[in-house]
């Protein structure tokens, strides 16, 4: 999806354009579904408290390197935003400056996990090489779920935006990302300063998690026709909660997309990983993909498919210059990269589709 007219805007108010246009789009859907009067209601406050101090103390320094961006868009200088290419592409023709001035700034936003992204299309461009091969993950879904064009969607946990961008370039007329994270809504409106309108503001994100968004009934009227779970259904304590707030999103009919560490077994096997799971101490929940779909369908989803079932590399996920930490490499057994570090399986990720 590629818009040649871009709404221009100066380089410090680009975040609040970009919350103004989410609260116009809220506005305009609430004339037809009383539940966005709710999520109106709330977004002050969410969005004030995304950027409190008190309770993220990197919030300032996440702020003040976005809005020292250069402004391309108010230049006139990005042509073309490719939202279709294994990066996410913002054509323009930057000087070297440009690209030093640039790259300086989004390294004050890493680690940057998901991705990747480019800026700039000559030999100053800034590549993001993400932690994650995020359009790996996209071309492994992507031939298997409902045509995204003209739908609602809601991407639960999308990190710095990089699937709702995609999601966008195959069509969808409204995306909506949450995630709680700081560092994760000010990479999004980095990403955002050099995209400008040239996506109609239609993608959005708003800083919180699924259980913070308003209850849905049939009466108020789901907002989303496409619910995406990609990456979260294992750091929940309660699986089955997570899931029944994933189907009160969607519209009757409309289609869960749910990505999610499994292991091997029938439909009684579950792994709940004593302490750690590949050095993450946040992992409850890893069953096998028969009880997956039980799962799924116990909460009332039908039609529920698994589509692709992939284990994790370590070229998909990976330390980069822009995500310095340890990753998948460090995490699984020296001597035997089919076990994590605990002795556990290692990573193998599942995708499943169902229709509410």
């Amino acid at each position: 999806m590629t818009n040649l007219i871009p709404n221009k805007i100066a380089s410090k108010d680009s975040i609040f354009t970009a919350e103004r246009e989410l609260h116009l789009a809220l506005l305009q859907l609430s004339r037809y579904h009383p539940i966005a009067h709710e999520w109106l209601a709330n977004l002050p406050e969410w969005l004030a408290t995304i950027k409190d101090k008190r309770r993220y103390a990197h919030a300032p320094a996440y702020l003040g390197a976005v809005e020292k961006l250069p402004d391309l868009i108010g230049q006139g200088a990005v042509t073309s935003v490719d939202f279709n290419a294994d990066a996410i592409t913002i054509h323009s023709d930057l000087t070297e400056s440009q690209h030093k001035q640039i790259t300086a700034l989004l390294k004050q936003l890493m680690p940057w996990r998901k991705g990747p992204f480019q800026i700039g299309s000559n030999e100053h461009k800034v590549f993001i090489d993400t932690e994650w091969h995020s359009d790996w993950k996209w071309q492994r879904i992507a031939p298997h779920i409902s045509s995204l064009e003209g739908r609602r969607v809601l991407d639960v946990g999308g990190g710095s935006g990089y699937h709702g961008w995609r999601m966008t370039g195959a069509g969808a007329k409204m995306v909506v990302i949450i995630d709680p994270s700081c560092l994760f809504y000010h990479q999004f409106m980095a990403i955002r300063h050099f995209i400008g309108g040239f996506d109609d503001y239609t993608t959005h994100f708003i800083p919180v998690g699924l259980e913070a968004l308003p209850a849905t009934t049939e009466q108020h009227g789901q907002l989303f026709d496409t619910v995406f779970c990609m990456g979260v259904l294992y750091h929940r304590p309660s699986p089955f909660e997570h899931l029944q707030q994933l189907k009160n999103q969607l519209r009757t009919g409309g289609e869960l997309v749910l990505e999610t560490l499994v292991v091997e077994g029938d439909k009684t096997t579950v792994l709940v990983p004593h302490d750690r799971y590949a050095k993450m101490n946040n992992v409850y929940f890893l069953p096998s993909v028969p009880a997956l779909i039980g799962w799924l369908e116990k909460v009332g989803f039908s039609e529920v498919r698994c589509v692709d079932i992939d284990i994790t590399s370590i070229e998909e996920q990976r330390a980069t210059e822009w995500m310095t930490y340890q990753s998948l490499s460090d995490f699984l057994d020296p001597n035997d990269n089919s076990k994590t570090i605990e002795g556990y399986p290692a990573p193998k990720r599942a995708v499943l589709v169902a229709t509410k």
